[in-house]
């Protein structure tokens, strides 16, 4: 069963910064792996099938955020192709603007490591 929660949150200065730095590396990691598919289909006519591994090698500071989000970066981005293919009237997937874009990311739950406790909710890399 797939499920969802939607919180409000109330960070502290630190977690405010590290949420900060967890939004704009998924955009970047984003803004990335679509440039360079476009990049290599226009060469080759190929699609590039890219990893966010192949991104932490050439900018570190990716391995700062949690990998799950930058994990579902390259679901986004895939899910986004799919649905151009199977309908070009969705638009061919858009490079995400820091002003424009939805301050939000996807993890997963996976071995404990999302609690939710009296009214407090523990996330990856983000400490209580």
């Amino acid at each position: 069963m797939n499920m969802a929660y939607r919180f409000r949150i109330y960070p502290t200065r630190e977690q405010k910064n590290l949420l900060a730095k967890t939004f704009g590396s998924c955009r970047f990691l984003y803004n990335q792996m679509l440039s360079d598919k476009i990049r290599e289909y226009e060469v080759s006519k190929k699609m590039l099938r890219n990893t966010p591994a192949m991104y932490k090698k050439e900018y570190p500071f990716l391995k700062e955020v949690d990998a799950l989000a930058l994990a579902n970066v390259q679901l986004h981005l895939e899910k986004a192709y799919k649905n151009f293919f199977r309908d070009p009237k969705s638009g061919f997937p858009k490079f995400k603007s820091k002003h424009r874009s939805r301050k939000s990311y996807t993890t997963n739950r996976v071995n404990g490591n999302i609690q939710v406790e009296d009214y407090r909710i523990k996330l990856p890399k983000l400490t209580w």
